[in-house]
């Protein structure tokens, strides 16, 4: 059974995780593999509607709007970006609307100390993921 990330995978616990690991390729290994966790999305889903604009890969986030909170399928052809898609759902993922647009994600990015690791063009798409699940909480408020 896959962990779902934001409930069973919290920020806290990557926070933590990475925290352990000495080197920044080794940090890079278990992002990847927190990607590889991420469950497929239907390719039916692999539309332009749901493309994040500005990332460097091809990054597909489908957001799901609960009553009480929204859930995000998410892909993408990278495996970097696939373990990225899985830090950010760490911290929106299953969240109320007003949760994600309180969320503070730089703060969250800076207790990892990712941005600084990521290229220029990661970062952006990182920040454009970002943006568009804000938006999404921004748009049901």
């Amino acid at each position: 059974m896959s962990q779902v990330f934001g409930v069973d995978v919290t920020t806290e616990d990557i926070i933590e995780t990475l925290s352990f690991f000495d080197s920044w390729e080794e940090r890079y290994k278990y992002i990847i593999d927190l990607g590889k966790e991420l469950p497929a999305i239907d390719e039916s889903l692999k539309v332009d509607e749901h493309l994040v604009r500005g990332c460097q890969s091809q990054v597909w986030l489908v957001p799901e709007v609960e009553p009480d909170h929204l859930t995000f399928q998410v892909d993408s052809d990278a495996h970097i970006v696939k373990g990225l898609l899985a830090v950010v759902l760490a911290a929106f993922n299953g969240k109320s609307a007003q949760s994600i647009l309180d969320f503070d994600v730089e703060n969250y990015f800076n207790q990892l100390d990712l941005v600084r690791h990521l290229s220029p063009t990661r970062g952006n798409g990182l920040r454009a993921m970002v943006q568009k699940i804000k938006d999404t909480a921004q748009s049901i408020q």
